[in-house]
């Protein structure tokens, strides 16, 4: 909580990849980190930390993205932010893999979905697939 925005970052930097996650990118990716370079990262806001949370994971150049519940407790309008953020990872050809029980906010993004009830799957297929089956919407989604 001690360390800055910037000083989060560079602690999650990987130099090996070429073309790879820079600052510079990660700063265009998510401006208001930028505005917030200097300061704590545990002063900031609950939709600002999830930002730098996922802006920390890029810095080390993965392959995958793993996020669990990225919406939990975030304000609408923060959600949206982070929606348009998935959407630019996403055409970068970042894959991620995501738990999220907002499921207006994944199936926005994602190419496969898997539902889960109890632990176990209970259906999986193309969102394509998924949205053309209401039934299945209704009963698991709520939608």
């Amino acid at each position: 909580p001690d360390l800055t925005v910037r000083e989060n970052l560079e602690i999650g930097m990987r130099r090996e990849k070429e073309g790879g996650w820079t600052l510079e990118k990660i700063y265009m990716l998510f401006p208001v980190l930028k505005e917030r370079e200097s300061q704590e990262g545990g002063t900031l806001s609950g939709g600002e930390q999830q930002m730098l949370t996922v802006a920390r994971a890029l810095m080390g150049n993965p392959r995958l993205l793993l996020l669990d519940e990225p919406c939990e407790g975030l304000a609408p309008r923060v959600v949206k932010m982070l929606e348009q953020q998935m959407r630019l990872l996403k055409e970068e050809g970042m894959a991620i893999l995501l738990a999220e029980q907002n499921s207006n906010f994944a199936l926005k993004f994602s190419d496969m979905a898997y539902i889960l009830e109890k632990g176990q799957v209970c259906w999986e297929g193309l969102v394509g697939e998924l949205k053309k089956k209401p039934e299945i919407m209704k009963q698991y989604l709520g939608v």
